[in-house]
């Protein structure tokens, strides 16, 4: 593989590889760095988001405020807002040691660490605030994180090597979503001191008889600070990663004349190509991208706080929801890939609308189940399953969109209004489950993903997708 050069394709290339080189393309060195970087990127999402909101309920607080305190992931999806910065602004003395992609991902990498600690050791009984304010800049340096490592990944092998290094860059982003979702709470479990959990667990126990439940009666903030510390540690992977990699070779760039054509350059060309390209269409585009993943966002916001009320410990929500609906996610994907060939993108981009919103209807379920762990096994893999198959048809919807010479800024752009809605719209989840209850809630959610539908429908009859050569 050509690690440092974007090179293009040629008649020697562009040859169908056999069996054996496509497997030994996984094992080469820009694999297993983007492997490790993957890891990297995926491990401060659910520590802000999801991970959090299991802390935050268990700790007392109640779902109005977990609700808006998902706000922290909006973040992610104003990273476009400074992603022509990341690609083009050098850092002073750490771009001219390391280069411009790695001295932004060292930096990154070192803030989500500290934000990280700021968060183990901060309780969010007494010092909400600092919980808070940690949480931000943890999301702020993983999104900036992620421009960089994007733009990493695209100019560190030819063309027809980015499948491999995207799929490397998944394995690890998963494998870090359970270490941080299953992994985190399987440490706090086990950081618990015996007696005093066991006392938590009559007092929850003896309320729930009396339908009268204890806020923060399961809570103890030292195992959440040994959790956190660990995970802050955990960063660790993508910082030697990035001290033992190399600067890719980045495509050449005419100095700007002065502050005008630099913002011009940065800022104004990469959204004016995609707007010339689609013209009228570029608002139903867009309309579509920001809205497609809005039943499992604002769903997903509630599900941890969710399993606590429900009374599912740590070790099941980290067994069955971390580690079994991840690799669930997984098979999703896979089985979406597939249906991609066969099917096209716009089929199974309506296949995931549809399965998204329909799993939202087991949680409906659930909620008047019970506590039942073989019922949440059930419902994980069906909305897991369903998450997969939709992840894979956005993702290459998205990449057919992308012009290859504004890949970096224009994939921020897209990636980050998929979640701009959605996020917005999730932080008033907790107080809706306050006042309507969990079944109505889930019920809701569903509902949302009928307008998705539409606009899948219209983007497919009035939008075709650009034809690109194999490979691109």
């Amino acid at each position: 593989m050509t690690e440092n050069a974007v090179t293009p394709s040629s008649p020697q290339n562009t040859a169908r590889p056999t069996w054996g080189e496509t497997l030994r393309a996984y094992l080469e060195p820009a694999s297993l760095r983007m492997f490790a970087l993957g890891f990297s990127a995926g491990l401060p999402l659910l520590l802000v988001l999801g991970t959090l909101s299991f802390r935050l309920r268990e700790a007392g607080l109640d779902r109005t405020t977990i609700g808006y305190l998902s706000w922290v992931g909006l973040a992610y999806g104003f990273k476009w807002c400074w992603s022509p910065l990341v690609d083009r602004l050098p850092i002073p003395l750490l771009t001219r040691w390391m280069g411009r992609r790695r001295s932004w991902l060292l930096l990154s990498q070192g803030a989500i660490m500290a934000a990280l600690v700021g968060m183990a050791l901060s309780d969010p009984r007494t010092g909400l605030n600092v919980v808070v304010w940690c949480a931000l800049a943890v999301a702020f340096a993983s999104a900036t994180q992620d421009i960089a490592l994007d733009a990493f990944r695209i100019e560190s092998a030819d063309t027809r090597h980015q499948g491999v290094l995207a799929a490397t860059y998944q394995t690890g982003y998963r494998l870090a979503m359970i270490w941080a979702g299953a992994g985190v709470l399987w440490l706090a479990a086990r950081a618990e001191v015996a007696p005093v959990a066991q006392a938590a667990v009559a007092v929850v126990t003896a309320a729930a008889e009396a339908a009268k439940p204890v806020p923060g009666a399961l809570y103890q903030n030292a195992a959440w600070t040994s959790a956190y510390l660990v995970m802050a540690a955990s960063m660790l992977v993508g910082v030697v990663t990035v001290l033992f990699s190399r600067e890719p070779v980045q495509l050449a760039v005419p100095p700007a004349r002065d502050a005008a054509e630099w913002f011009r350059g940065a800022f104004v060309e990469p959204f004016a190509d995609f707007l010339q390209r689609y013209g009228k269409q570029a608002l139903l585009i867009l309309a579509l991208i920001g809205v497609y993943r809005i039943s499992d966002v604002v769903m997903g916001i509630m599900a941890n706080p969710f399993y606590v009320d429900m009374g599912y410990t740590k070790d099941e929500v980290a067994a069955v929801t971390k580690v079994y609906g991840v690799i669930m996610t997984l098979v999703g994907a896979f089985i979406g890939g597939a249906l991609s060939l066969r099917w096209g993108v716009m089929r199974v981009l309506m296949l995931g609308a549809i399965l998204s919103a329909a799993s939202n209807l087991l949680f409906a379920w659930l909620a008047g189940h019970g506590h039942d762990v073989t019922a949440l096994i059930a419902v994980i893999s069906a909305d897991n399953l369903s998450a997969g198959v939709a992840s894979a048809g956005f993702i290459a919807y998205l990449s057919s969109l992308t012009n290859v010479t504004y890949s970096a800024t224009q994939y921020a752009l897209f990636s980050s209004m998929m979640l701009l809605a959605p996020k917005w719209l999730a932080g008033y989840s907790g107080a809706f489950v306050d006042a309507y209850d969990y079944p109505t809630f889930f019920t809701a959610t569903a509902f949302l993903g009928v307008p998705v539908l539409l606009l899948v429908w219209l983007a497919t009859r009035l939008i075709p997708l650009p034809e690109r050569p194999a490979g691109v």
